[in-house]
Formats: C-alpha cells, sequence, structure tokens
C-alpha cells in the first residue's frame, strides 16, 4: 500500500513549482487532491492531466475568508480532508527603508494570514472527525535573517511560530501540525534571476546547488503521511546544508 492511500488532500498553490511536485506525488502515494490555486489555466491543465478521478482544481486565494471556505466545502465532497500542504505564497524582494505599507501587507496576506486561514478552516473539519495532518510552508528565511525581505522574512517566521502553537493546541485532536523549510528551490520563483545570481544562490548551499521541487514534495509526503504519526510542532529543513554553516 502507498503512504497517502485513500487519503484526500489539499495543496494550496498546487498549480506550479513546488505545489505542482507535491500534487503530483501525492496521486503517486494512492492520495486524491485538491489543487487551490489562482491560475486557473495552469491548474485547470493539471487536473485534466492527473485525471478527474484523482485531481480537482478549485480557484482559490487563500487570503480571503469566503474562498477558502468554499475550497473546503468542495474538498469535502470530493475527497474529504485528511491532510493539507499550506504551500501558497509570494516572494518580495526591496529594502526594508523603501517597503510601502501595500509591498507589507499583500506578503503578509498572503504568506502568513493566508495559511492561518487555511489552517483554521482545516481544523474545523479535522478536530470533529479526530484526525488530519497540515504541513505548512515556511522557508530558510523563518530562521535566518536575509536583506531586502522584510515581509517575506516575518511572514515565514510567524509561519514557524504559528505551526508550534497549533501543534500544541490539537496534539489531543488526532491531528498534527508541521513546517517544511526549503532553501533555494528552482521554481518559477527564482526565474527573475539572472545567471550570476544563481550562482550566488548555489554558493550558499553546503550542497552547492539549488533544490528540485521533487525534494520538497517528498519530504512533504512524509509529513502528511502516517509514517509520521509522532512528529508534529516540528519544522523539517530541506535546504541543502544551507543553514548548517559555512565550510
Amino acid at each position: 500500500m502507498t503512504r497517502l492511500e485513500g487519503k484526500g488532500i489539499i495543496v494550496t498553490g498546487g498549480a506550479s513549482g513546488i505545489g505542482e511536485a507535491t500534487v503530483r506525488r501525492i496521486i503517486e502515494e494512492g492520495g486524491r487532491v485538491v489543487i487551490a490555486d489562482l491560475d486557473r489555466e495552469q491548474g485547470e491543465a493539471l487536473a485534466k492531466e492527473l485525471g478527474e478521478e484523482q485531481a480537482k482544481f478549485v480557484e482559490t486565494d487563500v487570503a480571503d475568508t469566503p474562498s477558502v471556505e468554499s475550497l473546503f466545502r468542495t474538498t469535502a465532497d470530493f475527497c474529504g480532508v485528511d491532510g493539507v500542504f499550506n504551500n501558497a505564497g509570494i516572494g518580495a524582494i526591496t529594502p526594508s527603508a523603501d517597503c510601502s505599507d501595500d509591498d507589507w501587507q499583500k506578503v503578509i496576506d498572503i504568506n502568513l494570514t493566508g495559511v492561518f486561514k487555511v489552517a483554521r478552516q482545516a481544523l474545523q473539519i479535522m478536530q470533529k472527525q479526530g484526525h488530519g495532518s497540515i504541513v505548512n510552508c515556511a522557508s530558510i528565511l523563518g530562521h535566518l535573517g536575509q536583506s531586502q525581505t522584510p515581509a517575506y522574512s516575518a511572514a515565514k517566521g510567524g509561519v514557524l511560530n504559528f505551526t508550534r502553537t497549533l501543534a500544541v493546541e490539537t496534539a489531543l485532536d488526532g491531528v498534527r501540525v508541521n513546517s517544511i523549510s526549503p532553501g533555494y528551490i528552482q521554481t518559477p520563483m527564482l526565474d527573475v534571476l539572472d545567471e550570476e545570481s544563481l550562482e550566488g544562490l548555489k554558493q550558499l548551499h553546503a550542497m552547492k546547488r539549488l533544490g528540485r521541487p521533487e525534494e520538497i514534495a517528498a519530504a512533504t509526503v512524509f509529513l502528511l503521511s502516517d509514517e509520521a504519526s509522532f512528529i508534529t510542532g516540528a519544522d523539517l529543513l530541506v535546504d541543502g546544508g544551507f543553514t548548517a554553516g559555512k565550510s
């Protein structure tokens, strides 16, 4: 039996990058998945490719409460809510002194408040049914500061402690809540960088390379699965040694 046989999983930001890789891995592991994303064209194409029995696309804005509520109603009807990968997020690079109110709020709304809204809705189902697993996508920048990422780093640091709080609240309800902290991963979010900048990022990792979305997907599926049944409130660094130190 595969690790997610018979389980229904939501993946936010599931139409591309880490989310898409995780959607594919969930299906390989026997699960059914709802792809929650704002990109309707890419999300619908992915769901069609994977098959209507296994995957469904739901256009979702994680920063909007009615949109999140609609996502969970659809998921409950399609496959049930056994797990959630809270992955939707955006990047932003700007010096703190130049970060406008709107720039700050947009990142916080999606990367932190969106994680809260999705988790809140998931818990209303999971605590009642007595089981469930939530994996929140944090980042190495939740552990370490980096210049010109004020809102992003603040949001990801918030995700880490929010995860611990949820884990403590729900441990006796059969619900596990963990986070995963990727290093720099080769996804469309890095497409804005030139080759010199990408090479510089590679050198910051002990392994001297960027991560692959599939590597994050593998770790996420482990945390979603019953193989991680005694793990809650933990953060799994999947960062090629970025945070381990410098040689």
